[in-house]
């Protein structure tokens, strides 16, 4: 039998990292197994629709790699792949449902649900469903539906024994018929709830493998009920541990946590954040961290899923994005940081030579603008960062310092590193000092800052020479007004 798996999200809005963690991990299982992966948009709860939604799931899976056989967009012999068109389709099911007596009409009103479920909490008892409908005629059914009452379709859950599964991952699944809910199969305006939809396009799709979140784990022997009553072969369950912010608390939108857009706009890169969410919950064995979406296709297996909750951490990931980073060739690294680079830089500069530099610096691309912003202008500084304990230097011992590199830089013609770094080795010489209580102080003086994507030559040769000796200039006078 063909391995089938599918990723069914509701387009509700963005793209949190649960969702694309188990669109992920479908796709790696179906290209292990040489199957097909299918998208199918799961949209029957209209109330929660977001316009561009769909959108937003397209182009992220596009961006990943997570190519689908079968969808939405792309058409497939099992469509339509968008449930809002296969409304007839779940009308026609919960009918035969009923026929075989696994569902049932259910006429009772709001108030009378509200009434049932005020007497529920006053007794402190968990309100369910009691069954008032079950046992209405044929004959009863159909005049109420006739004199145009409103109705809904209730699953018929058996009052007593259990319900039991194997998943894959949690193992031997058993829960009460007592704890289960008649819940409603079709609501009133003709729409399925998720307990029928999900179950009639699994089988109608011919989907081998339902891999998806933990939350429907103990909801699954409600829809085992139904592939039962269908007499249908139900599908390998492989649910998957939450992802989490900590030990108590959900990643939400809610709480300001990422969803992948947001982590694409904070620079990190799609590569890095498809390998980190790969090990958020699953071990491919070993020491290696670092996978290529091609290669977690090939190592990817069940055994290594975990049962326990994965804590998203964001310096981990924002370690690996730096791996990453600085695997790219230097022009895969320019075509993807050039938005960055746009932005952050406002002066004409030889920007191969300022990648290259900044490159092998970076965790993440949205780090590019604080590094380069010195360029631009120079910022204002305190005359503390001349001050480096293991260059041995300070604000006044730098001024002489400062004097005598400005004069020998301005004697350079061609103003390269090469020309620069040894022009300033030769002023320490002079000096009889090491170079680094002559090349921190230009540093500084030509950056305003400690921390830069290069060296003093380096970011000089950049700058260019009238613009170094102007800062070298700048920086000269606020010594001396400072110090007096």
């Amino acid at each position: 039998m063909k391995v089938r798996t599918r990723f069914a999200p509701s387009p509700t809005g963005y793209m949190h990292i649960g969702n694309l963690r188990t669109a992920l991990y479908a796709w790696l299982f179906a290209r292990k197994n040489g199957g097909d992966f299918l998208l199918r948009l799961e949209d029957t709860d209209r109330n929660r629709l977001v316009e561009e939604a769909g959108n937003v799931i397209y182009r992220t899976l596009e961006d990943t790699g997570l190519t689908y056989d079968e969808g939405p967009d792309v058409g497939g012999d099992y469509g339509p792949y968008v449930q809002s068109e296969r409304k007839e389709i779940y009308g026609k099911y919960a009918e035969m449902l009923v026929e075989k007596g696994a569902a049932y009409y259910c006429f009772c009103t709001k108030e009378r649900l509200d009434a049932l479920r005020e007497q529920a909490a006053a007794e402190g008892k968990v309100f369910k469903y009691d069954k008032h409908c079950l046992h209405l005629s044929k004959e009863e059914v159909a005049a109420r539906i006739a004199a145009g009452e409103e109705y809904v379709i209730r699953q018929n859950i058996p009052l007593e024994g259990e319900s039991s599964y194997e998943d894959a991952v949690y193992g031997t699944i058993t829960v009460p018929m007592s704890d289960m809910e008649d819940n409603i199969l079709l609501k009133s305006d003709g729409w399925p709830t998720y307990n029928l939809a999900n179950v009639i396009d699994d089988h109608l799709m011919e989907i081998t493998h339902v891999i998806r979140g933990i939350e429907y784990l103990s909801s699954t022997p409600k829809y085992n009920l139904l592939y039962d009553a269908f007499g249908w072969d139900r599908p390998t369950y492989i649910h998957l541990p939450p992802v989490m912010k900590d030990k108590q608390k959900k990643l939400s939108k809610r709480n300001g946590d990422a969803s992948y857009e947001d982590l694409i706009k904070k620079g990190y890169l799609k590569e890095a954040i498809i390998n980190y969410i790969a090990l958020l919950g699953w071990n491919p064995g070993g020491e290696r961290e670092l996978f290529s979406l091609e290669e977690l296709a090939q190592v990817f297996s069940l055994e290594g899923l975990s049962k326990s909750s994965a804590i998203f951490d964001t310096e981990k990931l924002t370690w690996m994005n730096g791996e990453y980073i600085r695997s790219l060739s230097l022009a895969d690294f320019m075509e993807r940081a050039k938005p960055y680079f746009d932005e952050a830089i406002t002066r004409p500069m030889d920007m191969e030579r300022l990648a290259a530099l900044i490159q092998p610096r970076l965790e993440t691309l949205s780090q590019i603008g604080e590094k380069v912003s010195f360029f631009n202008e120079m910022p204002a500084y305190d005359l503390a960062l001349y001050t480096h304990k293991k260059m041995k230097t300070t604000a006044e011992n730098s001024v002489e310092i400062l004097h005598s590199a400005r004069e020998a830089l301005a004697q350079v013609e061609e103003f390269t590193n090469a020309n620069l770094y040894e022009t300033l080795l030769a002023v320490a010489e002079k000096a009889e000092v090491k170079s680094g209580r002559v090349l921190w102080p230009v540093r500084i003086a030509i950056t305003g800052t400690a921390v830069t994507p290069g060296g003093a030559t380096e970011i000089a040769e950049l700058l260019g020479k009238e613009e170094t000796l102007a800062r070298l200039d700048y920086s000269i006078e606020k010594l001396h007004k400072e110090l007096a």
